[in-house]
């Protein structure tokens, strides 16, 4: 199998954490670019003993700490990295690695030790300590965009659990935009395909144009958005979901707002 054949399928996986790791897509895009880039000069990079998943991302982590903030702004996003690595600076990132790789990526606690080069007893205590900053967030209003009242119901509770409140569950744009006029929500979880046939992307883009916010995105094709020919969701939940994913979204979601405002 060829070094491209073993990459090209864990693309769309690298995007997504990046982004999420970064609080941004533009910001997320360049690092997977300059890792593609380190890629082609140097195929010696990529570790051969590895399974591709646990290569890619070793990958990826070797550039993003060879680069830290001197990452070259993208072109697509004005003002480039400099708030979002502001923000990154702000707490020890490693915990957030570890917490997006478990519980975004799925990876088992060794897979996440061997990409981020610590030993596998350290994994358990940067998740404890991931959770610890995830109880230390300023509690969010949160409305849920989903037309399934089985999954809305397990998002709800997911959002309350961690301390938050749910304003309002819409099943369709038009709902989700009366509730967002009703009652402007820190965070928007969005479903794609709605039960009158909208999207929840289009009501995630009407709000974004009135306010910015945070909105994750819930989707059983997240292929089908990480093409990287138009604008795509900085957070992404793959469905069916597990419940650790939707937690590590929401905290680094409200955590890139958070420190957003601490740093205006």
């Amino acid at each position: 199998m060829s070094l491209a054949d073993k990459l090209g399928p864990m693309l769309p996986a690298l995007r997504r954490y990046a982004r999420a790791l970064c609080g941004s897509q533009a910001s997320g895009d360049t690092y997977v670019r300059i890792m593609l880039e380190t890629l082609i000069a140097e195929p010696r990079e990529w570790d051969e003993a590895a399974t591709p998943r646990v290569a890619a991302f070793k990958l990826f982590h070797r550039v993003w700490d060879a680069i830290g903030q001197d990452l070259p702004p993208s072109p697509n996003e004005k003002g480039g990295l400099g708030a979002a690595d502001e923000r990154l600076a702000a707490l020890p990132p490693m915990h957030r690695q570890a917490l997006l790789l478990t519980a975004l990526e799925e990876c088992t606690h060794n897979e996440a030790a061997d990409i981020l080069d610590i030993p596998p007893a350290d994994i358990k205590t940067l998740l404890a300590e991931a959770d610890s900053e995830i109880r230390k967030l300023t509690k969010a209003n949160v409305l849920i965009v989903e037309d399934e009242p089985v999954i809305a119901l397990d998002i709800s509770s997911l959002v309350e659990e961690l301390g938050h409140r749910v304003i309002a569950v819409c099943a369709t744009r038009d709902e989700a935009l009366a509730a967002f006029e009703a009652e402007r929500p820190d965070l928007v979880l969005a479903d794609i395909k709605l039960a009158d046939g909208s999207s929840g992307i289009d009501a995630a883009t009407a709000m974004l144009r009135r306010f910015e916010l945070p909105v994750i995105v819930i989707t059983a094709f997240p292929d089908r958005l990480l093409t990287g020919r138009r604008i795509e969701p900085t957070f992404l939940i793959t469905k069916p979901f597990q419940a650790a994913a939707v937690r590590a979204a929401i905290s680094q979601a409200l955590f890139f707002r958070q420190n957003a405002k601490v740093l205006d």
